[in-house]
């Protein structure tokens, strides 16, 4: 096996409990480490056109994210053998809608505004704060909400999901909220559900994996292939908001499981 040579689900087993190669893992930390610098390069080079831009226009700025998202794709495949399959494109719909994705990486909030474009994000608040990363979320125009508020950050998400969805752009909403470890327990929020259900609008559920190759807490980027998994559309169209949440979040975790390369091994 070649240091280049892609990880199988046995070896990325032995290599998290400390069985495999040293010389394998030493390397494994340096291309991780070069493109943490790569990251912050395309950050540096990109960050001002993106905020310039949107100060012309939501599309100019718009232009340099997504050159922004794709550097950093790009790179992580290049950089660190981490490459990506994406099943079901077919179930895109023509029109844009809610689209709901399991949440293990950073490597989701990065790839999937590549399949919807243009895109924007519910986020917390107090991502805003983030140099640059931050500042660009308001630049924008996505939907920040602070959790604290309870039903008037529902109500502000829904009002503004409305002028999102009418202009065009996809809605992307991690209903658990935050990255959640690969295997954890579902911890799903009715976020989404409750705009697909008061809008009357399709969600698109996503199920990933991206987790096992760029873990929610770890450095090592482990090379390998994503699986990205699009689903049928969820009506929310006469719809209740538990019956959308239930439908998503039951087709979400059944093929999160399916796709997952430690399946063959529990």
């Amino acid at each position: 096996m070649t240091p280049d040579s892609p990880l199988s689900a046995a070896e990325v087993v032995r290599l998290r409990h400390g069985t495999a190669s040293v010389p394998r893992l030493a390397w494994l930390i340096a291309r991780s480490t070069v493109y943490w610098i790569w990251q912050i390069f395309a950050t540096l080079l990109m960050g001002g056109p993106v905020l310039i831009g949107a100060l012309i226009s939501f599309r100019v700025g718009y232009y340099f994210a997504d050159w922004w998202i794709r550097l950093n794709m790009y790179g992580l495949r290049f950089i660190c053998g981490v490459g990506w399959d994406v099943q079901g494109k077919e179930n895109i719909p023509d029109k844009a809608c809610v689209v709901l994705s399991k949440h293990q990486s950073t490597w989701d909030t990065y790839f999937i505004p590549m399949l919807f474009n243009p895109a924007t994000y519910v986020a917390k608040r107090s991502l805003v704060w983030i140099p640059i990363f931050g500042w660009s979320l308001v630049f924008l125009r996505f939907i920040l909400i602070d959790r604290k508020s309870g039903r008037s950050a529902v109500r502000q998400m829904v009002d503004a999901a409305a002028d999102r969805l009418a202009n065009g752009r996809w809605l992307i909403i991690f209903p658990e909220g935050t990255r959640r470890p690969v295997g954890a327990p579902p911890k799903y929020r009715p976020g989404g559900a409750i705009v697909a259900s008061e809008l009357g609008v399709n969600a698109l559920p996503i199920a990933l994996n991206a987790g096992e190759f760029w873990p929610r807490m770890g450095f090592i980027k482990w090379p390998g292939t994503i699986t990205v998994r699009i689903g049928p559309v969820i009506s929310g169209a006469g719809r209740t908001v538990d019956e959308v949440l239930a439908e998503s979040t039951a087709w979400i975790e059944k093929n999160t499981h399916e796709i997952s390369i430690f399946a063959e091994q529990s």
